[in-house]
C-alpha cells in the first residue's frame, strides 16, 4: 500500500468497519431466513483490519464475474477485500450497501434507477440514466462510477417448440397467445418495471401462469428445455440462448432501456485510486466480451475467479 494511501486511510480512520458476519451468508445455509432482513447484516472483517467488501446485486454468473474483477484489481493494488457474491436480489444488496455491510457492487443502470424511483423516466441514453441515478444515490452516501459499454438487458425467450407453434418472433407477437403459456423467471419479476409489470403495460401481455425460478440461471434454462415453462426471462448476454435453440423475442416497442454494467460504491471508501481501478475494469468491458465470459462459466463450467483473472490479465489490469 502506498504512503499516500496509508495517510489518506489513516485520516479516514477505521470507524467505517464492523466486525461481524453478514447475515446473508448465514441465510444461505439456515432455514427460516429471508431476503428482507438487511438491517441485521454485518461486515465480515477482522477487528482492526480495513476491508473493502465487494457484493453483487443478484447471485448470477455475470454479476459474480464482474464483482470478482473488482475484487481482484483491488487486491492486486494492496487492498484487503472480502466478497459477498451470494446476495440474491437488488433489495438485499442495495440495503446492504446503504447500511455499510458491503462497499461496492456492479449494477445495471436503468434497473437501479427505477428501483430507487419507480416514477423516474429511464431511457436508452446511458449518460442521462447515469446522471439521474447518481443524483438519487448521493443522498445515501453512494457514488455511481463510469458506466461500461457492456449492456445486458432482460431478454424474453421462447423455447423452440413454442416459437414455431405460435410463430413468435417479437414481444408483440406474444400478446395474443400469452394466455395459453406459462412464464418462468425470477421471483421478483411481477414487481419489476422491465419484467412482467412492464411487459403488461407496454405489450398487454398476460400469461396463463407464472413460475418463480431464478434470475437468468439454470432453473430457467432447464424449465424452458423441459417445457415446464414456454417463455422465460434470461439475459441478453447469456450464451445458453443460442446453445439451447431458444428464440429471443425482439423488444419491438422498446421496453428495455440502458442497462450498462456500472460500479456503485460507498463514498466513504472511494478515493482516486479506487475510482481509477474500478473505472479501468469498466473501460474494457463490452457486451460481446461479457457473453464470452458468461459462456465460460455457465457452459464450460469454469470457475468465476479463474475467468475473471484471465480477463484482467489479458487486459493488463493485473
Amino acid at each position: 500500500m502506498t504512503a499516500m494511501r496509508t495517510i489518506a486511510r489513516a485520516i479516514r480512520g477505521h470507524g467505517l468497519l464492523r466486525t461481524a458476519t453478514a447475515l446473508v451468508v448465514v441465510c444461505t445455509v439456515a432455514a427460516g431466513c429471508t431476503d428482507s432482513d438487511p438491517g441485521q447484516m454485518r461486515r465480515p472483517s477482522d477487528a482492526g483490519d480495513e476491508v473493502i467488501v465487494v457484493g453483487v446485486s443478484g447471485a448470477f454468473a455475470e454479476n459474480q464475474i464482474v464483482a470478482e474483477m473488482y475484487a481482484q484489481v483491488l487486491e492486486h493494488a494492496g487492498y484487503t477485500v472480502e466478497r459477498q457474491l451470494d446476495l440474491r436480489s437488488r433489495e438485499v444488496s442495495q440495503n446492504a450497501l446503504e447500511a455499510g455491510a458491503i462497499d461496492v457492487k456492479p449494477e445495471y443502470l436503468s434497473s437501479l434507477l427505477l428501483y430507487l424511483d419507480p416514477n423516474a423516466e429511464a431511457s436508452a441514453n446511458a449518460a442521462d440514466v447515469a446522471r439521474h441515478t447518481a443524483e438519487l444515490l448521493r443522498s445515501s452516501g453512494l457514488m455511481l462510477l463510469t458506466p461500461s459499454a457492456a449492456v445486458d438487458t432482460n431478454q424474453f425467450v421462447a423455447n423452440a417448440e413454442t416459437a414455431q407453434r405460435f410463430d413468435l418472433t417479437t414481444m408483440s407477437s406474444l400478446a395474443p397467445v400469452a394466455g395459453q403459456l406459462t412464464f418462468g423467471g425470477p421471483p421478483e419479476c411481477p414487481q419489476r418495471p422491465f419484467c412482467l409489470q412492464g411487459v403488461h403495460e407496454v405489450y398487454g401481455v398476460l400469461f396463463d401462469d407464472f413460475t418463480p425460478l431464478d434470475a437468468g440461471g439454470p432453473l430457467t434454462v432447464d424449465a424452458l428445455k423441459s417445457d415446464a415453462v414456454q417463455i422465460g426471462l434470461l439475459f441478453s448476454t447469456d450464451p445458453s440462448i443460442e446453445q439451447n435453440g431458444f428464440v429471443p423475442l425482439v423488444d419491438d416497442k422498446g421496453l428495455q432501456d440502458a442497462e450498462n454494467i456500472t460500479p456503485v460504491i460507498r463514498s466513504e471508501v472511494l478515493d482516486d485510486e479506487v475510482r481509477s481501478l474500478l473505472d479501468a475494469v469498466s473501460a474494457r468491458l463490452t457486451s460481446k466480451e461479457m457473453t464470452r465470459l458468461v459462456g465460460q462459466v455457465v457452459i464450460d463450467k469454469q470457475d468465476v475467479a479463474t475467468v475473471a483473472q484471465a480477463f484482467l490479465t489479458a487486459n493488463r489490469l493485473l
